[in-house]
């Protein structure tokens, strides 16, 4: 898939309408991040590695002993959906995908995506790929976030780039993006209502699809699910 939909990576790597113009779909975030590890061994240059700061918000527990109960490497080992990892991987010349919106004006908003120009130790330089400021410099800085995670018995508050490398991303977080190569990959079946649909249909050009099934449904090769809920076709006029 990577061959395929990223193909010339090496002398196009930095080429701003080739990486707007690409993206792999998958259904979950861990193969997102297999995906992105993937294609970054690929570029030159060496990995530039941002930690997160994490902590439990103060007042979100009553106990004395929280510090004793979450050591910070516990903290930096929990995942959310739609926040960064506490490790960022990223190198010069990767496209990146913001999480949080961070300044509408400037069209720095959740889902934009952006190409790395260059990494310092607390800001991170990127070129707007997306939205209606593309080809914009920007600046991307450290912020706290906290997840909307609500089983957790505390608060947990993470300092970290609201970005990830977006080479792969998952399908509904390409709702509203389309592109012109879409390589989608289901190493496990869509698990959601409409979620092969939408995937599918981010696709802008009648060549630029490609599909691989690794798990195929009863043994037959090439097949996958379509998870459709009939129920919502009920009652309607």
């Amino acid at each position: 898939m990577v061959n395929e939909i990223y193909a010339e990576m090496d002398q196009k790597h930095g080429d701003v309408e080739y990486l707007r113009n690409r993206a792999i779909l998958t259904p979950l975030n861990e193969h997102v991040e297999n995906v992105n590890i993937n294609v970054l061994q690929r570029l030159p240059g060496e990995f530039k590695v941002y930690n997160s700061c994490d902590s439990i918000c103060k007042g979100s527990t009553f106990s004395e002993a929280d510090d004793v109960l979450y050591p910070p490497e516990f903290l930096n080992s929990l995942k959310f959906s739609g926040m960064p990892n506490h490790e960022i991987r990223v190198k010069i010349g990767a496209p990146i995908m913001l999480l949080r919106n961070l300044n509408a004006k400037k069209g720095l908003c959740n889902g934009t995506r952006l190409i790395i120009t260059r990494c310092y130790p607390f800001l991170i330089e990127a070129l707007i790929l997306t939205g209606n400021r593309i080809g914009d410099t920007t600046y991307i800085p450290r912020i706290n976030m906290c997840p909307a995670d609500n089983t957790l018995p505390f608060n947990l508050k993470r300092k970290q780039f609201p970005i990830a490398v977006c080479y792969a991303m998952t399908v509904n977080k390409s709702q509203g993006q389309t592109v012109q190569n879409v390589g989608l990959y289901l190493p496990s079946p869509v698990f959601g209502h409409g979620q092969f649909y939408v995937a599918v249909s981010r696709v802008t050009s009648p060549t630029g699809l490609r599909i691989v099934v690794v798990d195929s449904v009863k043994d037959q090769t090439g097949l996958t699910k379509n998870v459709v809920y009939h129920e919502v076709f009920e009652n309607l006029p």
